[in-house]
């Protein structure tokens, strides 16, 4: 990777790391803004997916059947959030499992406050990071609306609070090139996100993710 950067005029691990994850984030991003439009889709229709489940609440089956014929009228595929993201987990995943392994040279490892990206962060600046983005990216994600949902509802804590913490503190562990890349692509899904909530509620009819 130092070699690359060099060629590139970039004599920075860590900016190595910013690039490639910009990189990663453009070649994945019609895959990650159809999940994330599909989930604000979804999101949009809980008040009437929780009315039709109110109103058939003795009989689950028609209530299937109405919130079925509520994804038709809507146009909106359940599966549309899931599948971008599984198609997107393999290049991640690979790409983790790369940062944690790579063997930095001592030439351009240092980074900012980081003595060595190939090494924990000494000052814990990096795990805390990895907790305020992965928190972040998690409240944006989230509506109004999940909390009318009790299923929704009672997963949110985990997500919201938990989910950051513990990474934060597997982090504590990584290698501080690792912690980076994990905070460099969480920014760069805040800002896709923040995109998306802003985009006014899709019409009705009109499908779900498609723009």
């Amino acid at each position: 990777m130092y070699e690359l950067t060099v060629t590139m005029g970039i004599p920075s691990y860590g900016l190595a790391i910013l690039f490639l994850t910009i990189l990663i984030k453009l070649l994945l991003y019609p895959l990650s803004q159809k999940q994330m439009k599909s989930t604000k889709r979804m999101q949009e229709i809980q008040p009437k997916i929780k009315e039709i489940q109110e109103k058939y609440k003795k009989n689950p089956e028609k209530a299937n059947r109405a919130i079925m014929e509520l994804y038709q009228q809507h146009k909106i595929n359940p599966l549309a959030g899931c599948l971008p993201l599984l198609i997107q987990m393999p290049v991640l995943i690979a790409l983790f499992q790369a940062l944690q392994q790579f063997q930095y040279a001592d030439l351009g490892s240092s980074f900012f406050w980081i003595p060595h990206l190939k090494n924990p962060d000494p000052y814990f600046i990096v795990p805390v990071l990895v907790g305020c983005a992965t928190y972040l990216q998690s409240k944006l994600s989230m509506a109004k609306s999940d909390q009318d949902n009790p299923q929704l509802a009672a997963t949110k804590p985990m997500m919201l609070y938990f989910m950051p913490i513990f990474i934060g503190f597997m982090s504590v562990k990584f290698p501080a090139g690792l912690g980076l890349y994990w905070i460099f692509f969480s920014v760069l899904g805040l800002l896709q996100q923040v995109l998306v909530n802003r985009q006014p509620a899709l019409e009705e009819g009109e499908v779900g993710g498609s723009k």
